[in-house]
C-alpha cells in the first residue's frame, strides 16, 4: 500500500473513531438528561409534601394557639379572644432564642440557603441545617411572628434535592439545578403555582432561564403542586371583578405604581436592616431579642392581627375591602412587624409579606389617584393585585415568578399586560437604584459580594494556591549578579526570587535582564515588583490585576504572614488560560450545556 491510500485509511478510520466517541458522549448527555428530569419528579414529590406538611404543622399551631378553628387563618381573624395569645409570639421567641442557642454551639456555622449554595457551593447544602431552619421557620410562624414559610418551604426542597445529588455524586451543573427544583416544588405546593414555582427557580435559584434546564424544573414544580393537592390542600383563588377595558393611559398609571412599588421595597429592606442593627447593638442577649420582638409583634396586634404570621390569608379582605385610613395603617404595622421578627432573629421570609403589603399599597395608590385626579378611575381591585406584583418583586425579585403568581391565583388574564409593566418598572428601579433582592441585601451585610445564584464559585475557587509553581529559586538579595548568572543556565528558569537576611520577600529577577550586568553589583539592583506580589487565598481574577504595569509575566507567591516568605510563582499566561476555561466552564453551565462536551 502507497503513503497516500495508508493515509487514506489513516483519515477514514480517524473520522470513524470521532464518530462513535461523538456518538457515545451524545448517548451519555441523552440519558444524563432523562436520569435529572426523574429525579427531578422524586425531588418534587418531596419538597410539595414538606412543603405541604409544613404549612399544615404552622396551622395546627395557630388553631390550638390562637384557636382560629380548623379551617381559620391567623391573619384573617376579626380578633384574639383571650388576652394570652398576646404573647403567644414572645414564647415563641423564647423557644425560638434556646433553639438557635443549642443549635450554635453545635454547628456554630451559618445556615447556606439555596440561592448562596448554587452562587458559592455548586448546590452543596446540609440536609440537617435545611431541617433545622425548616423547623425553626414554622416555630416562629406558628406562634404567630410576622414572618413567611417560604424560606422554610425552599429551604426543605433545596436541601433533600442537595443531599440526593451529594449522594449521587452529580456533577456541579445537575447538582445547580437540582436545587432550583427543590425550590421549584416547594412554592407550587405553597402557592398552589407550578408556573410561579417553577419560575422562581430560574430567576432566583439556578440564575437564567435555559432550555435544557426547562423538563426539570417544570417537572418538579407540577409534581410539587399535584402532591398538595393529594394531601388535600386547595389553593383559594383571588377573585377580581369584570375588568374594564384597558386603555394605553392605564398602562403609564401602573408603570407609576411600579415605581412607587421600587421605592418602597427600598425602604423596607433598609428598615429591616436598621431593626436587625438596632438588636445588634441593644447589648441583648441573643437568645433573648426574639422575646422582645415577639413583644413588639403582639403590641402591634392589639391594633389589628392582620400583621401576625405571613398575612398570605389577609390579602383577601384587603383586595376586597374599601379604600380606608386603617388599610395605611396595617400597611405601617405590618411592616414593623415583619421588621421587629426578622431584625429580632425568627428565621422566615418576606415572599408572603411582600405580596401583602403590595395589595394595600395598591389599594393606596387608587385612593390617591382617585384624590389627585377625580377624573381618572383606577379600580382598587386591580389596583391590588398589580401592586401585590411590583412590591414583591422589589424584595424578592423575579419579575416573572411574580407576574405568574399573580395570574395563577387571580386566574384573570385581562391584567397580565398591567401586573408585568408594574413588574418590570420595580424591577428594574430595584436593579439600579438598590442593586439587592431581600436574600442577597442580607448576604451583602455578612459581607457576601454576590447579586444573584449566577454560579461565581467555579471562579472563586480558582485560586492562586491551584495555579502557583511551588519550590522557586530563591537568591539573596545582596548576592552578587555575577553569582546570579549560573542560574540563568537552567532552561526552566525564567524568574529568580530575592530575599533579604531574614527570609523576606526582596522582588524578583527576571534572568534575561542579567545579560550585560555588572557582575559586582548586588541582585537587589536589577529588584522588580519589590512591594508586589500574591498570596495563595487570592482568587485568580484579583491576582491577575497585580500584572498592570508589573513589567513581568511572572510574579512571585508569598505566604501572607507577618515574615512574608515566598513560596511559588504565579505566571500570568498560564492564569489567563485557566481563567477563561473556568469562565467557559461557566458559560456552558448558565445555558445548560454539558459541560464535557
Amino acid at each position: 500500500m502507497d503513503a497516500g491510500a495508508r493515509d487514506k485509511v489513516f483519515e477514514v478510520s480517524a473520522r470513524e473513531a470521532r464518530g462513535q466517541i461523538l456518538g457515545h458522549l451524545a448517548s451519555l448527555s441523552v440519558r444524563r438528561e432523562v436520569v435529572l428530569v426523574l429525579l427531578a419528579c422524586v425531588v418534587g414529590v418531596l419538597a410539595g409534601s414538606g412543603a405541604t406538611l409544613m404549612s399544615l404543622s404552622a396551622h395546627w399551631l395557630h388553631a390550638h394557639l390562637f384557636s382560629t378553628g380548623p379551617g381559620g387563618y391567623l391573619s384573617a381573624t376579626p380578633g384574639l379572644t383571650s388576652t394570652y395569645m398576646y404573647f403567644m409570639p414572645a414564647i415563641g421567641g423564647l423557644l425560638i432564642g434556646l433553639y438557635t442557642l443549642v443549635v450554635k454551639r453545635l454547628r456554630p456555622a451559618p445556615v447556606v440557603d439555596p440561592i448562596e449554595a448554587n452562587a458559592l457551593e455548586g448546590g452543596k447544602m446540609s440536609l440537617l441545617d435545611s431541617v433545622i431552619l425548616s423547623s425553626q421557620t414554622v416555630l416562629g410562624n406558628g406562634f404567630g411572628a410576622s414572618v413567611g414559610m417560604e424560606a422554610g418551604y425552599t429551604q426543605w426542597g433545596s436541601g433533600i434535592a442537595s443531599a440526593i445529588g451529594q449522594k449521587l455524586d452529580l456533577r456541579r451543573s445537575d447538582m445547580r439545578v437540582l436545587v432550583g427544583c427543590g425550590a421549584a416544588g416547594g412554592i407550587a405546593a405553597a402557592f398552589h403555582a407550578p408556573l410561579a414555582g417553577a419560575f422562581y427557580a430560574f430567576e432566583l435559584i439556578i440564575g437564567v432561564y435555559a432550555i435544557p434546564h426547562v423538563a426539570p424544573v417544570m417537572a418538579a414544580a407540577i409534581l410539587g403542586y399535584l402532591s398538595a393537592q393529594m394531601l388535600g390542600v386547595v389553593g383559594t383563588p383571588i377573585i377580581i371583578p369584570h375588568v374594564p377595558d384597558v386603555l394605553p393611559s392605564d398602562y403609564l398609571l401602573f408603570l407609576l405604581l411600579g415605581f412607587v412599588g421600587a421605592a418602597v421595597a427600598i425602604g423596607i429592606m433598609r428598615l429591616m436592616t436598621l431593626v436587625e442593627q438596632g438588636f445588634s447593638h441593644s447589648g441583648l442577649p441573643a437568645p433573648l431579642r426574639p422575646v422582645v420582638g415577639g413583644l413588639a409583634v403582639g403590641a402591634l396586634a392589639l391594633v389589628s392581627p392582620q400583621v401576625l404570621a405571613s398575612g398570605e390569608s389577609a390579602i383577601h379582605i384587603q383586595v376586597g375591602s374599601a379604600i380606608t385610613l386603617s388599610v395605611a395603617v396595617i400597611l405601617v404595622l405590618k411592616t414593623l412587624a415583619a421588621a421587629c421578627s426578622l431584625g429580632s432573629g425568627f428565621r422566615g421570609g418576606l415572599f408572603s409579606a411582600a405580596l401583602f403589603l403590595g395589595s394595600m399599597m395598591g389599594k393606596l395608590f387608587a385612593g390617591v389617584v382617585l384624590l389627585v385626579a377625580p377624573f381618572v378611575h383606577v379600580d382598587p381591585v386591580v389596583a391590588a393585585v398589580v401592586g401585590m406584583a411590583a412590591l414583591a418583586v422589589g424584595i424578592v425579585g423575579g419579575p416573572a415568578t411574580m407576574t405568574f403568581l399573580v395570574l395563577e391565583a387571580t386566574s384573570n388574564l385581562a391584567i397580565t399586560g398591567l401586573v408585568l409593566v408594574a413588574a418590570i418598572a420595580c424591577s428594574l428601579s430595584v436593579r439600579l437604584c438598590f442593586g439587592y433582592s431581600f436574600s442577597t441585601w442580607r448576604m451583602h451585610l455578612r459581607g457576601e459580594s454576590i447579586r444573584g445564584a449566577h454560579d461565581v464559585g467555579v471562579l472563586r475557587e480558582l485560586t492562586v494556591a491551584r495555579l502557583m509553581q511551588p519550590d522557586p529559586l530563591v537568591f539573596p538579595a545582596t548576592g552578587r549578579i555575577g553569582d546570579l548568572r549560573a542560574l540563568a543556565r537552567d532552561p526552566s528558569a525564567r524568574v529568580v526570587v530575592l530575599v533579604d537576611e531574614a527570609g523576606v520577600y526582596a522582588g524578583i529577577v527576571r534572568l534575561l535582564m542579567i545579560l550585560g550586568a555588572d557582575e559586582s553589583a548586588p541582585a537587589s539592583d536589577l529588584a522588580l515588583c519589590r512591594d508586589r506580589s500574591v498570596q495563595p487565598a487570592m482568587a485568580v481574577q484579583d491576582a491577575l490585576r497585580q500584572f498592570s504595569g508589573s513589567q513581568t509575566p511572572v510574579l512571585a507567591v508569598t505566604d501572607g504572614t507577618a515574615q512574608n516568605r515566598p513560596v511559588g510563582l504565579f505566571e500570568e499566561a498560564h492564569a489567563l488560560l485557566a481563567y477563561a476555561q473556568a469562565l467557559e466552564l461557566q458559560r456552558r453551565t448558565l445555558f445548560g450545556e454539558d459541560p464535557a462536551t
